[in-house]
């Protein structure tokens, strides 16, 4: 199973259930379509809908991201979840797969408020881990050394 790096606090927001769209500035199709990048690294863009994937916190956190969610929080339904991101943070030592979630479809438009990307990565079926494991990341969709 290929796995995509997402910064926190998105790929936990993902993997809690609350996020329902991955935004990126590439597509991926029912057929094997590519990212913007060389021929070389074609391979790490390629993976075909619908598809399981895992979920790759990086160790950098989008802060102005936090901020904005935090700000927001009432508004996008996440408040409740706001204290469990907080106390995953503190405890955070690195990269990690910390869940899996289906894509099911690759969009230009969404009534998701999650949706603010050239392309949408529809999810469904999230599944958070008790326990992340450790795991360096890459760009794209790749194949995580477990």
């Amino acid at each position: 199973m290929k796995a995509l790096s997402i910064k926190q606090p998105w790929a936990w927001l993902i993997c809690a259930g609350y996020k329902d769209i991955e935004n990126r500035n590439w597509k991926i199709g029912r057929k094997s379509q590519h990212g913007p990048y060389s021929s070389y690294h074609q391979a790490n863009f390629t993976v075909g809908l619908p598809c399981r994937i895992y979920v790759h916190a990086g160790k950098s956190v989008d802060n102005q991201g936090a901020i904005w969610l935090w700000e927001h929080k009432e508004r996008l339904g996440i408040q409740g979840c706001m204290p469990q991101w907080t106390e995953l943070c503190n405890t955070w030592k690195g990269s990690a797969i910390i869940g899996e979630v289906d894509i099911v479809d690759c969009v230009t438009e969404s009534q998701s408020q999650w949706f603010v990307g050239k392309y949408g990565f529809v999810l469904a079926n999230p599944l958070l881990y008790e326990k992340p494991i450790p795991c360096r990341g890459m760009l794209g969709f790749f194949e995580p050394l477990l």
